[in-house]
């Protein structure tokens, strides 16, 4: 029961994490991650909300990563997907709602500490098996199936997604090029130490 705890823990703190950093390149304005670009392209070009491409993506997705990983569809990562929403709203609504364009000279520096807590966020709630956000679930169906590192597979996603949010006017700018070359790289950094933060945690309220 106590594991349990932690774990629930660790899987709303690194939404909020993940949900903080989206926040960030959004207030950079130097381009947003790959999916962010694909959402607000479709949500331009085809119509709909930004948030309801989010639910028909990774509604999608949830299909898509069930037969990668020859398992049931999980349709808990709805949870995941609703959440994130939360969370962003509260940052950009209230929590950042009077702050005034970035200066020029503070737009790298904020732009990568996004970059670097949508990498922590997405490390920390991948700790839990519950709830994946479909995004993540097939960076890590693609590393399954390929047996590539989780920096490869996610680069390659991460690239893929870029080149069609490209050709649909997404909104893309330096901060998507960067996010989309490190955050693989910066998940598996991440990843190794806080799963070895968790098990010590785990044993030490056993």
């Amino acid at each position: 029961m106590k594991q349990s705890f932690i774990i629930g823990m660790f899987y709303i703190t690194g939404i909020f994490f993940l949900s903080f950093g989206i926040s960030l390149m959004i207030l950079s304005n130097l381009g947003v991650g790959p999916w962010d670009a694909l959402f607000v392209g479709l949500s331009i070009n085809v119509g709909l909300t930004v948030g309801s491409w989010i639910f028909i993506i990774g509604f999608l997705l949830i299909f898509i990563n069930a037969y990668l990983m020859k398992k049931t569809p999980d349709f808990s990562a709805v949870i995941t997907i609703f959440l994130v929403g939360a969370f962003l709203d509260m940052w950009l609504e209230v929590v950042f709602r009077n702050i005034e364009i970035i200066q020029l000279v503070t737009q790298v520096p904020v732009l990568f500490v996004g970059i670097l807590f949508i990498a922590l966020g997405i490390s920390t709630y991948l700790q839990s098996s519950f709830a994946r956000n479909p995004i993540d679930q097939l960076m890590m169906a693609i590393h399954i199936r390929t047996g590539k590192s989780i920096a490869f597979s996610k680069t390659v996603m991460e690239l893929t997604v870029l080149t069609i949010a490209f050709f649909i006017g997404g909104p893309i700018g330096i901060g998507t090029i960067v996010a989309a070359v490190v955050m693989g790289k910066l998940i598996e950094t991440f990843y190794k130490p806080v799963s070895l933060f968790r098990k010590n945690v785990c044993s030490i309220i056993q």
